[in-house]
């Protein structure tokens, strides 16, 4: 029997109708970053487990650091999809210090992120550019995870209009390696770095003419058919203040959500998805 299957977790609740046939369900991510202790950890899973309903329209994915997965994986409720936040270009083998996507699938996650700002700029370290990014997604998506996709410009590249090209330079080395039905299981998640925990975030009108960017080079370059069904998040600090008129745009599809993830404010942002 597989870890994940032999876990208990206690089960969730949905609330309203789930997305007609056709229209795409709204994707809300929590990204835990390097945070937690498994005191800390405990208690939000207690918080996110008496939150009430999920919406039926709304897939909820936490990812939390690889220490905490087994314990979310045991005891947070069931309607909450687990994420790690990173996964190797490997298989297993004689790569110290890596985890595998297929170690991660059989675990029990069910997607990982990659391409993050904070990974693709490193810290301390060489960070990770758009060729690594694409080969590692193509290797999650063959061991079985889904993806979330991380892309997006700095203040720099926002303030000279280049904010499009470079969304395409990082989608490009993706679209290069992927099948079509690849994209069946990756999500884009758009974050203006310049907003991630720096208080500012892109107004709604701002985030969904990117995000409609976004979709219409997927359209032109993938296909219209894939451009239509993913999911487009939005990843620049989202939170309950803000979520719904972020949300309320058309090509707006959920949010990839750091800081207010650690808190109840999560579910604030859940809770702001439109009715299907």
């Amino acid at each position: 029997m597989a870890f994940a299957d032999s876990c208990k977790r206690p089960a969730g609740s949905s609330a309203g109708a789930d997305a007609p046939e056709g229209q795409r369900k709204y994707l809300i991510g929590g990204n835990w970053k390097s945070n937690g202790t498994v005191e800390s950890v405990e208690k939000l899973i207690a918080e996110f487990n008496a939150a009430g309903p999920i919406p039926a329209n709304c897939n909820v994915v936490i990812g939390c650091p690889f220490i905490h997965i087994p314990l979310c994986l045991m005891s947070l409720r069931d309607d909450i999809e687990i994420a790690a936040q990173n996964c190797s270009l490997t298989g297993t083998g004689a790569y110290t210090g890596e985890i595998s996507a297929s170690q991660l699938k059989d675990i029990g996650v069910t997607w990982v992120i990659l391409g993050h700002s904070e990974r693709r700029e490193g810290f301390g370290m060489a960070g990770e550019d758009s060729a690594l990014v694409a080969a590692k997604t193509k290797k999650a998506l063959e061991e079985g995870l889904k993806v979330m996709l991380c892309i997006g410009e700095k203040k720099e590249e926002r303030e000279a209009g280049t904010t499009m090209e470079v969304c395409a330079s990082q989608l490009k080395p993706v679209a290069d390696v992927l099948s079509k039905d690849d994209w069946a299981n990756v999500s884009i998640a758009y974050e203006p770095v310049w907003a991630i925990g720096t208080g500012l975030t892109a107004t709604p009108d701002m985030a969904q003419e990117t995000h409609a960017n976004i979709r219409g080079w997927i359209s032109d370059n993938v296909g219209a058919d894939v451009a239509a069904a993913i999911a487009i998040q939005y990843g620049g600090s989202m939170k309950g203040a803000n979520a719904e008129g972020l949300l309320s745009q058309p090509d707006i599809d959920g949010g990839l959500i750091g800081g207010a993830s650690l808190t109840m404010d999560f579910f604030k942002c859940i809770d702001a998805v439109p009715s299907a």
